[in-house]
């Protein structure tokens, strides 16, 4: 499983991807095949005082690809919420394969 990283408008604090890493490490629990994790960190409303976190993860198994984006006022947070809905997502397609 390859795991990219991407910052987009700043630099990540090495504690931040570190969690990142470690909770990504478990997507394998729910899909044998994942090839490839894609991982966005980007700052909203930059010219604003109020700066949204965004984070998106995009999942590639053979034959299919997940995608997922969420927003929140830290990255952690946006981070749990995204993970949450992918691990959703894919055990969803899981279940139906296996039906």
């Amino acid at each position: 499983m390859n795991v990219s990283i991407q910052t987009v408008h700043f630099d990540a604090d090495v504690k931040l991807i570190s969690h990142i890493e470690k909770k990504i490490a478990k997507l394998t629990q729910f899909h044998d095949s994942i090839t490839t994790v894609e991982i966005y960190l980007k700052l909203d409303n930059i010219a604003h005082a109020i700066k949204d976190k965004i984070v998106e993860i995009k999942v590639l198994i053979p034959k299919h690809e997940f995608f997922v984006k969420h927003s929140c006022k830290s990255f952690e947070e946006s981070f749990e919420l995204a993970l949450d809905a992918m691990i959703t997502q894919i055990k969803r397609k899981k279940d139906k394969m296996a039906a």
